[in-house]
């Protein structure tokens, strides 16, 4: 439900997205508290002349012992409102004076303390009774309730709220207090669900209503939801694949083709070094806000894997290919672990390390041919095609270029990689966008899943092995020895316990490397972590999980995460690793949850008319109408045919096998002497079995 609050004048601006850029502040005339932390965010402003906090008991007791209200401000290091608020307000010392005397200031980094970030961005929304963003400032009561919220604001207005908070706080706290007390309220209520304890009914007309309600939001001229801007929302079309194979529905289809298509011609693709940026800000995929985030890229990693073994287009292929080359050359860490993002601006300037001048590009092409067909292959324009330089993106289909200059195809494509190479050198030289250098382990898992379906995809060896070296730092710097996690690591220091993203994409990412390597201590292991989330994060009362651990100190309010958004809820990661764990393990307490979580959902998903916002949870829904096919292969060839296997597009099977029986209930008694057979089965009722592959599929038919 939306509540709307008015405390006083309201100073609202929502701010989608957004990036840093770099200090404009080098001497370290001031140090605060933010200097002993690791996070990147926080270490931007370390040297501030605002007495920073980092959350945590020192700050909430200061506040308490004082007496004075709270401010929390919150943003990461690839948002750039969050350095324009910085260099306009928090490096100012007349700000920084009010700022100090009258309040406890703290800095949370979103990424790493999503849970702080989740609580204050409900009472933002409920203040202004819209969306907001980053930055994120909060004021709150000694003990941390929060009496309003807002974004960014411009130092003469972000001046006169601290005033206005500091006579209230001297003549009116009753006020405030009163308003903490709706607030607190409210958010407790934003995310509430009841326990359903009737047996929901799943039917293919509600199936097939949602998915109408869903694809009415696409646009079929150029992809992603219709409007400005467009995110990629990977989860969503990932649905609409797995909604097509149940269905057949050719819209379904179509919006995912339209959508894949347009992105990877557009400038939200970065056409020489590979990789997604964040959004873009038009509606046609082409100016992109330029910050690079793990967890975009691993996930339109497994979307492209996907679509490929279904369009098997080979542009799918080379985004694949160069998506993962992105993550490995600038995100990737010698450990094993991948980092966060890569900012948006470099020389304090968005774009600046990605877009081109038409002469630059002359003088670095010298044959005019090979400049020309370049040119006019990624639209670029003298004048330049976005203010005033140009972004790469491809409006000509190659085969048509080609033609147009009586050279064939291979040749075209020879020439552009060349070019490609040659200004990619240069581009190497420029100075480059900030890094993110925290690792966090929800993104990691996201991108063990993608390397795992690149590798089911493509065949490409080296995406199982980075997927398994991956895991291998999970499991030496993250995984506790009773199967706690850690969320973040950097610099050898991991300081924040895991929150149920953690949990739940990590053992998603473990699922999906015992799909790739038939290796049972994948599945153990996750069914060991998953009891250890049943133990800690279980909310009894409604049978969700909660989103922090009972091991953490409580917030004001304790959060569940439901809604499906850039990233797939916690709860609806969890709830499909119940179903695919408990179809494994043959565990039907496993599966039981994950229906009730499901039935607890359903009503939501089928009276919103934005469906798209449940897209992990609407994939879940056919998995319990229409079961998945337990595909066993097992017998000496078991890795050849599983690789075969798994190259099709086969959204609704779990494959599972070996060279021997191991110990999972589904694969008992089905090894025979020297001979590799496929066995497909549905509702552990299988078929009679058979050696090729193809036969198989035809039995999945």
């Amino acid at each position: 439900m939306k509540i709307r609050y008015s405390l006083f004048l309201v100073f609202a601006l929502t701010i989608l997205s957004c990036h840093q850029g770099k200090k404009s502040s080098s001497d370290h005339e001031y140090t605060n508290a933010l200097i002993n932390e690791s996070s990147p965010y926080l270490l931007q402003h370390a040297h501030n002349p605002v007495k920073w906090y980092p959350w945590g008991d020192e700050a909430l007791a200061k506040a308490k012992e004082e007496n004075k209200l709270i401010i929390i401000s919150i943003g990461y290091a690839a948002c750039h409102w969050c350095h324009v608020m910085e260099h306009e307000s928090f490096e100012d010392t007349t700000v920084a004076r009010i700022m100090n005397e009258n309040f406890v200031n703290i800095k949370v980094d979103r990424e790493e303390r999503p849970d702080v970030d989740d609580v204050y961005m409900s009472a933002c929304q409920l203040v202004s009774g819209r969306g907001c963003g980053w930055p994120l400032n909060a004021f709150a009561l000694p003990d941390g309730q929060a009496v309003w919220a807002g974004t960014y604001f411009p130092k003469d207005q972000w001046t006169k709220i601290l005033n206005q908070f500091k006579t209230l706080a001297e003549e009116d706290m009753p006020r405030l207090r009163k308003s903490a007390e709706q607030i607190t309220q409210g958010i407790g209520d934003l995310d509430k669900l009841e326990l359903v304890t009737e047996d929901k009914t799943y039917t293919k007309t509600e199936m097939d209503e949602v998915a109408s309600k869903f694809m009415s939001n696409v646009d079929f001229e150029e992809g992603g939801r219709k409007g400005e801007p467009k995110f990629p929302m990977p989860n969503n079309y990932e649905y609409l694949l797995k909604y097509f194979h149940e269905s057949e529905d050719s819209k379904a289809r179509e919006a995912v083709e339209i959508t894949l298509d347009k992105m990877a011609a557009g400038g939200i693709y970065d056409q020489l070094g590979g990789g997604f940026a964040r959004y873009s800000v038009d509606g046609i995929w082409m100016v992109p806000h330029f910050e690079k985030m793990l967890y975009d890229n691993s996930q339109l990693i497994s979307l492209y894997s996907k679509a490929y073994t279904l369009f098997k287009k080979p542009r799918y292929k080379e985004v694949i290919d160069e998506t993962i080359e992105f993550c490995l050359r600038e995100l990737h860490d010698e450990n094993g672990g991948f980092y966060s993002s890569l900012d948006a601006d470099s020389e304090g300037v968005e774009g600046k390390f990605y877009v081109w001048d038409e002469t630059e590009i002359d003088s670095l092409i010298t044959d005019p041919i090979q400049s020309k067909l370049f040119k006019e292959y990624f639209s670029i324009e003298k004048s330049g095609n976005w203010e005033h330089v140009n972004i790469l993106h491809t409006s000509n289909r190659a085969n048509d270029l080609a033609a147009q200059n009586g050279i064939s195809q291979d040749e075209l494509n020879s020439i552009l990689t060349s070019v490609k190479e040659i200004l990619m050198k240069h581009r190497n030289t420029r100075v480059r966008p900030g890094l993110d250098d925290k690792i966090l382990s929800s993104w990691n898992g996201l991108m063990i899943r993608g390397l795992a379906e690149a590798y089911k995809a493509t065949g490409n060896d080296r995406y199982k092995q980075e997927a398994l070296k991956t895991m291998s730092f999970i499991e030496s710097e993250q995984l506790q020895t009773d199967f706690r996690l850690q969320r973040n690591y950097k610099d050898g220091k991991s300081a924040v316990n895991g929150f149920l993203d953690d949990y739940a994409n990590t053992i998603d990412g473990m699922i999906a490397l015992y799909q790739i390597t038939f290796d049972e201590k994948w599945l153990f292991k996750s069914q060991e972590m998953t009891d250890y989330v049943f133990n800690h994060f279980l909310n009894e009362d409604t049978k969700m999980f909660n989103y922090a651990s009972d091991l953490d100190p409580p917030l004001i309010a304790k959060k569940s995460e439901v809604v499906d958004n850039v990233i797939p809820s916690s709860n609806s990661m969890m709830a499909r690793n119940l179903f695919k764990l408990g179809t494994y393990l043959y565990n039907k307490d496993y599966i039981r949850q994950a229906k009730q979580m499901m039935d607890n959902v359903q009503a939501q998903i089928a009276e919103s008319d934005i469906p798209n916002f449940y897209s992990n949870w609407c994939s879940l829904y056919i998995d319990l109408l229409s079961p998945p096919y337990e595909v066993a292969i097992v017998g000496p060839n078991s890795e050849t045919l599983r690789k075969e296997m798994s190259s099709n597009f086969i959204p609704n099977a779990l494959l599972l096998g070996g060279t021997s029986e191991g110990k999972l209930e589904l694969l008992k008694d089905k090894l025979q002497d020297d001979i590799t057979f496929i066995y497909v089965c549905q509702n552990k009722v299988c078929k009679f079995p058979v050696e090729d592959v193809t036969e198989a599929l035809k039995l999945m038919n």
